[in-house]
């Protein structure tokens, strides 16, 4: 529900999955000490816009100019981001995290004030815009690339970091700090009924998935202060957690609730972070004794690849050396050490881990218990 308040303090229960409708700084400070656990921020970047900006063929550009936007110097402008970084700072749960937008204009100013206010910077998101809009003027780079800068909120905090299910997505690699995500068009693009984008800068769902789902856990609150038509509402309640907006402008509130309102909530393994239980603990040998593995049975990398035969102990065997799974797994990689229960398939069709006998074992044997 959208609602106007002027209560003192407010109960956390109750402005849980709502948009508060005021201004950003006010509304924050009626929210209690480390009751957040995750902020995503996408402030005023203070573009300074002048004039008009025209495309190639002569057709208006509709850029930022909106009067959100607009401060009359750079002291005004890191007035206003010293204080609602203030607030969101006081917020903040002690192992919770915020993640501030912002491009060339604003990022370094930002993040400059956020180290003061001894926030502790994780790392710096490079944005990639595979669409972005060219410079049409010809007199710059194509601004291509946004920055988002994620922060826990002191060097001690235990923030929450979804390795391994960000890793699943990004097929089975360590995901990177270089995202490429398109800006938002097509029916993604929240328009009014004269077919005008309601809000200038909308972010697009993959950027705030990704945001949201890496930083958070089911069940969590997550805090947008500058709210607009909604994207940070729509996904949170989209992956199973709570969130709170606040945003002044009322025909942004209004997009916002219609378009959150129409979320159903996912409940799969990704969005309930199923990868990142630790996997049960079985032995190779326990394997072969309980003849989910045969001695004698081909392993084979993703590409198909025979690359060892098992032996009766549990190690196998490339007929060169009798190693573990793991010290197998690195010798053909080239590394140290590597997790062989990843690396290894138990058909050459680069389907069948090694690793889903594990799980297929505990269920099993949980049953038969």
């Amino acid at each position: 529900m959208t609602k106007d308040t002027k209560t003192e303090f407010y109960d956390i229960d109750k402005i849980t999955n709502t948009i508060i409708c005021g201004d950003t700084i006010e509304e924050l400070k009626k929210i209690e000490d480390e009751t957040i656990d995750l902020i995503f921020a996408d402030p005023p970047y203070f573009m300074q816009t002048e004039g008009e900006l025209h495309r190639t063929d002569g057709s208006k550009f509709n850029g930022v100019e909106d009067e959100w936007d607009k401060f009359s110097d750079y002291n005004e402008y890191d007035k206003f981001c010293f204080e609602w970084l203030k607030e969101c700072k006081r917020v903040l749960k002690k192992d919770g995290s915020i993640w501030v937008i912002g491009s060339f204009q604003n990022i370094y100013r930002l993040g400059y004030i956020m180290q003061n206010l001894d926030y502790w910077i994780l790392n710096d998101i490079v944005w990639s815009k595979p669409n972005a809009a060219p410079n049409f003027a010809g007199t710059r780079y194509q601004n291509s690339h946004e920055t988002l800068i994620w922060c826990c909120k002191s060097k001690k905090s235990k923030y929450t970091f979804n390795y391994k299910t960000m890793k699943h997505l990004n097929d089975n690699k360590q995901d990177k700090s270089v995202w490429d995500i398109g800006i938002c068009i097509g029916n993604e693009r929240l328009k009014g009924e004269d077919g005008k984008k309601i809000h200038s800068t909308q972010k697009p769902e993959k950027l705030l998935y990704k945001v949201i789902l890496s930083t958070s856990k089911p069940g969590d609150i997550v805090l947008d202060p500058f709210f607009g038509t909604g994207t940070t509402g729509a996904i949170a309640k989209l992956l199973g957690r709570k969130w709170i907006g606040i945003e002044r402008e009322r025909e942004y509130n209004k997009a916002a609730q219609s378009r959150i309102d129409a979320v159903e909530t996912l409940m799969d393994e990704v969005s309930n972070l199923s990868l990142e239980v630790k996997p049960p603990k079985v032995p190779m040998k326990k394997l072969v004794d309980k003849k989910y593995l045969k001695a004698g049975q081909q392993l084979y990398n993703k590409k198909g690849e025979k690359i060892c035969t098992i032996c009766e102990d549990g190690h196998v065997t490339d007929g060169e050396e009798v190693l573990s799974i793991h010290k197998m797994s690195a010798k053909y990689l080239g590394l140290t050490n590597n997790n062989g229960w990843d690396y290894f398939y138990i058909n050459d069709n680069g389907i069948d881990t090694l690793d889903s006998l594990r799980y297929e074992y505990i269920s099993k044997e949980e049953k038969n218990d």
